[in-house]
């Protein structure tokens, strides 16, 4: 039964009185009632009513696990703030133009007219000075926290709960991911870390804390609940898949601690989407489990190792299902494999929708790379596919992301309706004009794309190489044309642009002629 507020069970049980059917509350649940009457009947009906009274009652109470929680949050929360630190970094700033911030001041034919003393000495740096929040990791002094809020620092001072002050220097950062691992100096004595908890069972609805120092004003509790987990594509960072929250978060909480009722921490407070600047109840961490395993790597290696697959990949939509044949939108589809890669070595194919990497199911692109960039490079992994309507296996072995191979995380970009095309032939001519290389050997090249089509509308642009039809080869404008006759409403199509290629779905229904 769900409980009722103070003022709707006081109304009820009003109502009731009136009506005859509570009778007063004096009287305890275990005590045989008296009437007036004295007969059996109003007796059963006083006991009735009591029941009635009895179940409100218990429905209102707060619950036994309730109870407990709100005896143990404020233990919980004052000794987790001990392990909550606050972090000032101070960084330099250059001066931006010359002297005043005016133009003038340093054009020669001027100069002569402004010769006060001074006046062409270079300005000096000024120091600008930010606020964040951290998380004690370990004994030995290693604090989590966000990168922006250390990035470019020259000096970094973390204050601990009682006040005490320490510098500390930046183990590793990784700006991919919004993460920074820092160490402290001097004699800290006996610190209190925060044990990490498993957020892959972060479920909807559980209850959290949020602690940092917002505004500068100091160290800050606030408490809400899990609003929504793998949170990606918001433009945070590169890597991302972020606990949503509603407890209050607000400038300088970020590093900041998200925890459970147990007091394990399940996340890095981040960001937070507001109109405002302020808490406006969206908030966002990164999980416990990927910011372990970022800190490991940065102490281990003093950079982030990340898994490498090598393909390009790309979401599916209802349309693209459709002409996959799948009954609906799901897993990723590879719209290209780089060559000598790990995925290429393993046999994955350009057009496999990969389903499960593990036995994990993959419901995105952004899942797709955190899962593959969170694996070692060296180790091997279960990756799921659908080939031609049929799942098989395959093992890959994972090379090691570098910064030249962005292509193993990178999106094609998805156009899900293609119309009002032009074509030439794909000759030496046509490769001279846009760049095609010698490994593109045929298609049909998109000499230009009608205004107002569904072509220009999908992004379609020349120099565009179109490869496939309906998984089939196009050798060049006319075999596109004969193709595109007797395929179907929606036509799927390979195209090649820019040293990779990506799936797009043509709506001939959608076309504007």
């Amino acid at each position: 039964m769900k409980p009722y507020s103070r003022f709707g069970l006081a109304t009820l049980i009003m109502f009731l009185s009136v009506t005859g059917a509570v009778l007063p509350l004096s009287f305890p649940r275990d005590v045989a009632l008296e009437t007036p009457r004295g007969n059996a009947t109003a007796q059963a009906d006083a006991t009735c009513s009591h029941r009635v009274l009895a179940t409100i009652l218990e429905a209102w109470a707060p619950t036994e696990a309730q109870a407990h929680l709100n005896e143990e949050l404020p233990d919980i929360a004052e000794r987790s703030m001990k392990s909550v630190v606050n972090i000032a970094s101070t960084k330099a700033i250059s001066p931006r133009g010359p002297r005043g911030g005016n133009p003038f001041f340093d054009d020669p034919f001027f100069r002569k007219y402004f010769d006060a003393p001074g006046m062409h000495e270079p300005l000096r740096q000024r120091k600008q000075h930010s606020l964040g929040s951290g998380v004690v990791v370990s004994s030995d002094g290693v604090v989590l926290t966000n990168n922006h809020v250390i990035a470019d620092a020259e000096e970094i001072t973390v204050t601990l709960s009682d006040g005490r002050e320490f510098d500390a220097e930046i183990v590793g950062s990784d700006p991919k991911s919004d993460l920074a691992v820092l160490r402290l100096h001097g004699n800290f004595g006996e610190l209190a870390p925060l044990p990490f908890a498993d957020s892959s069972k972060v479920k909807l609805a559980q209850v959290v804390l949020a602690i940092g120092n917002p505004f500068g004003v100091g160290q800050t509790v606030t408490m809400g609940i899990v609003s929504a987990t793998g949170r990606a594509n918001l433009g945070l960072a590169e890597y991302e898949n972020f606990i949503q929250t509603d407890a209050a978060i607000n400038p300088g909480n970020s590093g900041g601690a998200l925890l459970n009722i147990d007091g394990e921490l399940v996340g890095i407070n981040t960001a937070i989407a507001s109109r405002s600047g302020g808490y406006q109840g969206v908030g966002f961490a990164i999980p416990s489990n990927m910011a372990k395993s970022i800190m490991n790597s940065l102490l281990e290696n003093g950079r982030v190792v990340r898994g490498w697959l090598g393909v390009l990949i790309q979401e599916i939509d209802s349309d693209m299902a459709e002409a996959l044949g799948l009954e609906r939108p799901g897993g990723v589809l590879v719209a290209d494999v780089t060559k000598d890669s790990p995925a290429a070595k393993a046999g994955m194919k350009r057009g496999d929708v990969i389903k499960k990497v593990g036995a994990v199911e993959v419901e995105s692109v952004s899942h797709l790379r955190n899962l593959i960039a969170s694996s070692d490079a060296g180790s091997r992994v279960r990756i799921t596919v659908l080939r031609d309507g049929k799942e098989t296996v395959v093992k890959v072995v994972l090379g090691e992301l570098s910064d030249d191979d962005q292509r193993v995380g990178g999106t094609a970009a998805t156009a899900n309706r293609l119309g009002g095309l032009a074509l030439i032939a794909l000759d030496e001519k046509s490769r001279e004009a846009y760049d095609i290389p010698e490994d593109v050997e045929k298609g049909a090249v998109v000499a230009s794309v009608a205004t107002d089509s569904a072509a220009e509308r999908a992004g379609l642009r020349r120099g565009d190489v179109i490869i496939e039809l309906d998984r089939r080869p196009v050798s060049g404008p006319k075999s596109f044309a004969t193709a595109f006759r007797s395929a179907g409403d929606r036509v799927l199509l390979l195209v090649y642009r820019s040293g990779g290629t990506s799936f797009v779905v043509l709506n001939k229904s959608k076309h504007k002629k």
